[in-house]
């Protein structure tokens, strides 16, 4: 058993969190559901490498996250830290604390009650209705949709799922608002400072010391503030304690986050943030995968889906699903004798997934994350080709028109269609992929092909996002279905899937535009960012030799080394 360990630090990379683990939620509802279709019942996917099993102090058997979560305290809303299926923590009352005598003054704030939806899956589990005034709840799914729509504020308002309670952490004693814990140097001490890298170092030991075999580690974090100085600690902590586990990092940023005003002060502060945590970052992991569109609504995932950039409940379910396809080859059972080739093809391990990404010996392996929502139907009056060109990148600040003879890939399509409907057979999709690539004008060096008949589930939680070409399967039609815009998960009930993880040189302008303003704001002499790099407890050589590794990453994609800009 090789067991994988989930981290999220932040607060998107919590609702990015939510929305992937609603997708495994549904395929484990679906694997078991006898009226749902076979394919869920033989998706040959081994969820034990994400979930642990275990039980309650009553005895009830309980199935969840291998996770640890990291977000400001009262960020859980109506959802106690120690989640919902085991006791509650001992009374911290200080009324009970007995080598206390003086006076006490005891401030309570009311707590977030459950949403429309929370209160549905609550009554759900009780398997009765709770009585009220008016008689019984009775939940229209229609009204819990629309709940969900306006009035998400936290990530666990759409959670479906339960958690451990070491799973929740919640950072206490910043006493700074959120809106200012905005950069690296605020957050540089949080891990560090009281017992909260103890704290968190301890519930990561916990999962991982009761792991079979851990192939690798996870690790999602909001990048567009503190969260960052938080992130790279941990990751610093995580190279030296576990020197032989692989990191992946989604380094994510919502596309709001990419478009507030900001003055010269402003700038430079978000510059630097940029370049001291990505050279951070790339440092402590195996592979990076910068993620955050500046605005999806305007990029082409706007064919299919109808998308509101300022909602993250909204943009963190494409990113979501983009991340629960590119990681599926971790998760998929080898064909065997336990598992036919017709369900699944191409699985691999962490670290024969990271290995293959850095082929030809690149070292700090920063890779393009390009996705289909749906995929396209592999046969009809498209061509081949333009299942191809259907791909479009999360992966902000890239040259789309690079040409890399050294490029590698993985991409994994799964529950592929045909033009009429009908399901794609794994034998049909590596002859469409591979049919794709011969008549492409660049191809990799190297692509690695995983595919699996089952789709992506789309949970009733999942936002209103899909235009009203797309059908309850997830077929792209000629002709829209109905006058309303969007479409909800009530319409579409599943969709194919493609999504692509890409090394190559497309990703030189993200990272010499962080060398260039690492050196320009905080390296040469008389920088302006020099003085707030010292208020983040960085050193002029510390600062160098991030610059040093930044410049080692360009020179090794760079083909024409000369040339290489120093660009803001």
């Amino acid at each position: 058993m090789k067991e994988i360990v989930t981290i999220q630090v932040g607060g998107f990379a919590n609702f990015i969190g939510s929305h992937f683990w609603n997708f495994q939620d549904d395929l484990l509802g679906l694997a078991e559901d006898s009226q749902a279709d076979p394919v869920y019942r033989n998706q040959s996917l081994n969820m034990d490498v994400l979930y642990r099993a275990g039980e309650t102090q009553q005895g009830a058997s309980t199935y969840t996250p291998r996770l640890v979560s990291i977000d400001f305290q009262g960020s859980l809303g109506s959802l106690s830290s120690r989640g919902s299926l085991y006791n509650s923590a001992p009374s911290s009352d200080p009324l009970h604390i007995s080598t206390w005598t003086g006076n006490v003054s005891r401030q309570v704030s009311e707590p977030h009650k459950k949403n429309l939806f929370l209160q549905s899956l609550y009554e759900e589990e009780l398997e009765k209705p709770t009585s009220s005034v008016d008689g019984p709840h009775k939940f229209k799914d229609e009204d819990l949709v629309e709940c969900l729509q306006s009035g998400v504020q936290f990530w666990t308002d759409f959670s479906k799922v339960h958690f451990h309670p070491q799973s929740l952490y919640e950072v206490s004693g910043l006493y700074v608002d959120p809106e200012d814990f905005n950069n690296y140097g605020i957050g540089k001490s949080v891990f560090s400072g009281g017992l909260h890298g103890e704290e968190i170092t301890e519930r990561l030991r916990f999962f991982v010391e009761e792991c079979d075999c851990i192939q690798g580690i996870q690790f999602i974090v909001d990048d567009s503030g503190g969260f960052t100085g938080v992130a790279s600690d941990f990751l610093e902590n995580i190279a030296d304690e576990y020197s032989n586990t692989p990191v992946l990092l989604y380094s994510a940023r919502s596309p709001g986050s990419c478009t507030r005003p900001m003055n010269r002060n402003d700038s430079i502060l978000r510059s630097l943030h940029d370049a001291i945590s990505f050279s951070k970052f790339s440092s402590y992991c195996n592979l990076i995968v910068p993620i955050g569109s500046p605005s999806i609504s305007k990029s082409k995932a706007t064919t299919t889906l109808n998308i509101n950039d300022e909602n993250l409940f909204h943009c963190s379910g494409v990113y979501a699903a983009a991340l629960h396809s590119t990681t599926l080859p971790l998760r998929l059972e080898p064909p065997g004798p336990a598992v036919e080739s017709q369900y699944v093809t191409g699985a691999l391990d962490f670290n024969r997934f990271v290995t293959m990404l850095a082929c030809q010996g690149r070292q700090n392996i920063v890779a393009t994350l390009d996705v289909a929502m749906p995929a396209p139907p592999l046969t009809g009056n498209l061509d081949q080709h333009s299942f191809l060109e259907s791909l479009y990148s999360l992966t902000p600040e890239l040259n789309e028109d690079a040409e890399d003879s050294q490029a590698v890939e993985s991409m994994t399509v799964h529950g592929a269609l045909h033009a009429g409907g009908n399901r794609a057979s794994i034998l049909e999709v590596k002859d469409s992929i591979s049919s794709a690539y011969k008549s492409a004008s660049t191809r990799p060096l190297f692509s690695h092909l995983s595919a699996a008949l089952c789709p992506l589930p789309i949970p009733l939680p999942f936002p209103s996002m899909f235009r009203n070409h797309v059908s309850q399967s997830g077929l792209l039609l000629d002709k829209p279905i109905s006058r309303s815009q969007s479409r909800t998960s009530l319409d579409v009930h599943s969709i194919p899937m493609a999504a692509r993880l890409r090394s190559s040189n497309a990703v030189l302008p993200y990272i010499e535009k962080r060398l260039g303003n690492l050196r320009k704001l905080g390296i040469q002499r008389g920088s302006p960012g020099t003085g707030l790099l010292q208020s983040w407890g960085l050193e002029k050589e510390e600062v160098e030799d991030m610059g040093e590794v930044l410049s080692k990453m360009v020179q090794a994609l760079n083909p024409r080394p000369e040339e290489s800009s120093d660009s803001d």
